[in-house]
């Protein structure tokens, strides 16, 4: 796998009125390391579509491609691995059907689930939702795990993570400073007038938390000032 340091997580529903396939066309432009389709809310056999028509383009790219959720998706389509949630298949049962080279995700909220998941041999973590977001539609807004949660992983797990909800290009450095190895995004991109400068903001931001990090400046917030975090 990638480094997960841009992360793009797709749903065309919060695309402004692009295609998902334009999206990614877009970022993989502005150097995405990893997509993830998500597509939350269609059928198993709309996100299996959307897959299968991404896959030559990631694979061509270099680009590692996830499937939120569905194993059988993932298998389906050929893609790079699965990231689960809280109602998903276990970690070790997804590695069983995927094989061991197949990447899987697990998405954690505090550092006892994140330690859980690294022990069950998750290859990377999403932690979050860092910032408060409403980004998944219809459903309740996600309340904040700060990014003294981020630290706290930093300092638990080994395994690479990335830190996802509500990140801006103004706060990814924030994150990223904190311990986190990338950031995970949906309308940061999606949703933005230019999702390639957007892709190509975001990594920008990856690599200055990066450089703040080594310097041993993570606790610094440059994105304090920011007032509007906007969604995931």
């Amino acid at each position: 796998m990638n480094t997960p340091g841009t992360y793009l997580v797709t749903q065309q529903s919060l695309s402004a009125g692009r295609t998902t396939r334009e999206v990614v066309e877009a970022a993989v432009a502005g150097g995405v390391d990893v997509v993830q389709v998500r597509e939350k809310h269609r059928s198993a056999r709309d996100q299996l579509a959307v897959a299968r028509e991404l896959r030559p383009l990631t694979a061509e790219a270099g680009v590692t491609l996830i499937v939120n959720d569905r194993v059988d998706v993932a298998l389906a389509a050929d893609a790079d691995g699965v990231h689960l949630g809280d109602d998903d298949l276990p970690v070790e049962a997804a590695r069983e059907q995927l094989g061991p080279e197949a990447v899987v995700g697990r998405s954690v909220s505090d550092v006892p689930a994140a330690r859980e998941a690294a022990a069950a041999g998750a290859d990377y973590l999403g932690v979050g939702a860092v910032y408060a977001t409403g980004s998944k539609e219809t459903e309740p807004s996600e309340s904040e795990v700060g990014l003294d949660t981020v630290r706290g992983v930093a300092e638990a797990v080994d395994v690479p993570f990335v830190g996802i909800g509500g990140v801006t290009p103004e706060r990814a450095a924030d994150v990223v400073a904190a311990g986190a190895d990338g950031v995970a995004v949906i309308s940061a991109i999606a949703g933005a007038e230019d999702p390639e400068a957007a892709t190509r903001a975001l990594d920008g931001a990856v690599e200055t938390g990066r450089r703040r990090r080594s310097d041993g400046d993570g606790d610094r917030p440059d994105g304090e000032a920011v007032a509007d975090g906007g969604q995931t």
